[in-house]
């Protein structure tokens, strides 16, 4: 129920409530699927992060939105991580260039 409503609200750009769905899920998570939401929150933060005009903290959520989302790919829980990863380095490219405008996040669907 919370990772269905954290891919939700982040699909609506409400990064602030889907990192805290988001987090609920990974709390309840089993130990192997943790890193899984874990990149999940890491995704809503850094995208919260980029519109509170905090370019270090966007810079490190996308690094850890990578590192642990990842292993996941291309596909998990039904979602298009290969797609998600995509968007991570689009945003992580833009802010190296100095712009925090970034394009905003889904969470496309697998298949």
């Amino acid at each position: 129920m919370h990772f269905e409503r954290g891919v939700e609200l982040i699909g609506r750009g409400d990064y602030f409530d889907a990192h805290e769905e988001l987090e609920l899920a990974w709390r309840a998570a089993p130990a192997a699927e943790r890193d899984f939401y874990q990149g999940l929150v890491h995704v809503a933060v850094a995208w919260y992060q980029a519109g509170r005009g905090n370019r270090v903290g966007c810079e490190r959520q996308l690094e850890k939105a990578r590192r642990r989302l990842e292993p996941y790919a291309p596909a998990h829980r039904g979602l298009d991580v290969a797609a998600l990863l995509a968007q991570v380095d689009a945003a992580a490219a833009r802010v190296a260039g100095g712009s925090l405008a970034l394009e905003p996040a889904t969470v496309p669907r697998a298949g």
